[in-house]
């Protein structure tokens, strides 16, 4: 499931994977907590001391609040009980993942994870979509007025320069919905366009 999104590298050795750890960079690490060779907590730890800073979320069967309380002090930065969604485990590591390369301030658009400071947006479906300036200052312009309706020329106004024609508003509103969802952007007839709920 996770090399749908990630490139993946897959140990299933504890001792090894620390060996990988130490050597490799990776965007975040998904650590089971009972590991052949030396145990989840073990390999955290290990990082840790060894001042590796990546990201690190802890997969268990053991779902006391001690054995969490365990794995967040030992250096995990999140943990997750067997058996869990799918959804759940890549909404937990687009969330690590933030906090660590602090993309800034969140702005939910239906599913999606919006991060204006950053011009990213987090499909729940493909993981991490960069936006232009344009593009993202568009998206910006809808989401900070989402029940409002904006005729092509405000955003014309607001977004691009005079030298543009309306055409240019309707282009990157077919930039936005190809990147992200069709139903990202509402056209509204007659009147122009609002934010979506896809």
């Amino acid at each position: 499931m996770l090399t749908e999104t990630y490139n993946v590298t897959l140990v299933t050795d504890g001792a090894v994977g620390l060996a990988v750890g130490l050597v490799g960079e990776f965007e975040v690490m998904v650590i089971d907590r009972r590991l052949p060779g030396l145990d989840g907590l073990g390999v955290v730890e290990a990082l840790r001391r060894k001042l590796v800073t990546t990201p690190i979320l802890l997969l268990t069967a053991l779902g006391t609040t001690g054995d969490k309380v365990a794995g967040l002090d030992i250096g995990a930065n999140d943990y997750l009980v067997k058996p869990f969604e799918f959804e759940e485990l890549f909404a937990r590591l687009r969330a690590i993942r933030r906090v660590f390369t602090g993309e800034g301030r969140t702005v939910l658009v239906g599913g999606w994870e919006y991060y204006p400071d950053s011009r990213t947006i987090y499909s729940p479906y493909d993981g991490r979509i960069l936006l232009t300036v344009k593009e993202n200052e568009l998206l910006k312009m809808l989401t900070d007025a989402p029940q409002r309706t904006f005729s092509r020329q405000q955003i014309l106004r607001t977004v691009f320069s005079a030298a543009d024609t309306a055409g240019t508003v309707d282009t990157y509103v077919h930039y936005l919905r190809r990147k992200t969802d069709t139903d990202i952007v509402l056209t509204v007839r007659g009147e122009g366009y609002r934010l979506g709920q896809p």
